[in-house]
């Protein structure tokens, strides 16, 4: 049963709006504030800041300037399963230290093949492997490569890839290359792409020039051990959302955000629990909740991170039409007080007006 919040009764619930930080005494710079947070497991923001899982603000485009800032965004679920999955794959695979698993093609493949993957997948250069095909994500031996050099001028859209292909001197690394003697390889060699085989040859990789200088203009981004930009992702509860979460780790989403109105409700709980199951690498992150119960229900059905606030966003009417909620400020603090104990981080979602209200957000 809902619990009615009185103030007459001594318990003091606040919204930013009724509090400021109290100032004192500091040796910190503005410039040398460190602001880096662990959001969930091995994921480290260098912002602590995540863009909401809403149609009119999060998709890929958001979600990869967001990685590229240090912080991460959720993309949002009224897309189809399948083209949520896809807006997570166009995250994961624009900047990378290492394209891992690329799009190859097979030498019978014919030019118009070729030209259609480049336009699809925005690239630049096909590995050219044995059993390729028309095209995909295949892992078979290396023969070549196909470039835009090498399409410049080909007008035959039924002219075969071997044809067109360079497979002469093709610089090759193995797995374990480290990006400064990537960087030496491909300058010493005048190329833009290196092809990463294994022992017996297969391509597995594809480190480009492209890749190497995005990771320089933004040193602070959010990504992953191999350097690929770090994707959020929401899905909701029951066999649909189930469904949905495992198409997102196909695609290799990081952070997977079970967001719901009331997470402290059976089929959340349940939802966390099952989710949490398909994989060892993805952090789960549920909610929303309000209380302090709520935060430990989550924690102990296996959230890696709780999301607080029901209510409290500017266009929305959970507590005008339901009547339900905490105000912010201490629903965000009774939380910490639980997570902290499990050391599960806490996502402050809602109520922010004004840049301050986010200085007293991570204040609490």
């Amino acid at each position: 049963m809902a619990k009615i919040i009185e103030t007459s009764t001594g318990a003091l619930a606040l919204t930013f709006d009724d509090v400021l930080l109290q100032p004192g005494h500091s040796e910190v710079m503005p410039g040398e504030t460190d602001v880096r947070t662990r959001i969930a497991g091995d994921i480290d923001l260098n912002v602590p800041i995540l863009s909401a899982a809403m149609d009119t603000v999060t998709e890929a485009r958001l979600a990869i300037a967001m990685a590229q800032a240090g912080g991460i965004g959720v993309i949002h679920r009224n897309f189809s399963p399948a083209e949520q999955a896809e807006q997570v794959r166009q995250v994961k695979k624009f900047e990378s230290g290492m394209v891992v698993n690329p799009v190859t093609i097979g030498p019978d493949a014919t030019l118009a093949d070729a030209l259609g993957l480049m336009r699809s997948y925005s690239i630049s250069g096909i590995p050219v492997v044995e059993n390729g095909g028309s095209g995909g994500h295949k892992i078979g031996r290396l023969i070549g490569i196909l470039t835009n050099r090498d399409v410049r001028f080909a007008s035959d859209p039924a002219q075969k890839v071997h044809e067109l292909m360079t497979r002469d001197n093709l610089i090759t690394v193995k797995e374990n290359v480290d990006q400064d003697e990537a960087k030496r390889l491909l300058h010493q060699h005048r190329i833009e792409k290196l092809v990463v085989v294994d022992r017996q040859g297969n391509c597995v990789g594809l480190i480009t020039v492209k890749d190497i200088e995005k990771s320089q203009l933004n040193p602070h981004a959010t990504k992953d051990a191999q350097g690929r930009l770090r994707a959020a992702a929401a899905t909701s509860v029951g066999d649909d959302g189930f469904e949905r979460a495992e198409r997102l780790i196909d695609a290799g989403v990081d952070l997977l955000v079970i967001d719901t109105a009331h997470g402290h409700s059976q089929r959340v709980l349940d939802a966390v629990t099952r989710a949490k199951k398909l994989s060892n690498s993805v952090r789960i992150l549920a909610g929303n909740v309000a209380t302090a119960a709520g935060t430990q229900a989550l924690i102990d059905a296996g959230a890696d991170a709780v999301k607080v606030g029901i209510g409290p966003g500017s266009i929305c009417t959970t507590r005008i039409v339901a009547g339900v909620g905490v105000p912010q400020l201490s629903a965000i603090m009774s939380a910490v007080e639980t997570a902290h104990k499990s050391s599960v981080s806490v996502i402050a979602d809602g109520g922010i007006k004004y840049s301050g209200d986010l200085a007293k957000a991570l204040a609490a």
